[in-house]
Formats: structure tokens, sequence, C-alpha cells
């Protein structure tokens, strides 16, 4: 069992959940509601990863929040 951290934003205009593997072109989807998300999230990854290991671009570190005045 593998495990990718995923970054989950919501579409202002349409309200659709839109899902991306940072680092990895072609690792993003989008779905109605979180459920429907993660599968096809997990579908994309699947698929990509028959064409074997990912060549991330770059690595994930963290979500920080900056205050300005």
């Amino acid at each position: 069992m593998r495990s990718f951290q995923v970054v989950v934003e919501r579409d202002a205009e349409t309200g659709i959940l839109v899902g991306r593997v940072p680092g990895w072109p072609g690792a993003h989807s989008q779905g109605a509601d979180d459920d429907e998300l993660q599968e096809n999230l997990r579908e994309v990854i699947e698929m990509l990863l028959e064409d074997g290991e990912p060549q991330l671009e770059s690595e994930f570190i963290d979500v920080r929040t900056i205050s300005v005045a």
C-alpha cells in the first residue's frame, strides 16, 4: 500500500472539489464531494503507476498560514 499527499481545493465558481498530487504532472482530478474526489484520484494514481514510478518534479512539504496587516 502506497500513500501520496494530495492538495484539495474547491472551485469558487462551480463548487467542485479539485485535487492534485504536488509535483506529479497529470495526477489530478475532480469530484462533486470528497468521496467522489478520492475515488477519482485513486483511479488516476493507479493508472499513472501502471506506466512506472512517478518522476516527481518537487516534494510536498507543508501548508502554512501567513498573516499580513
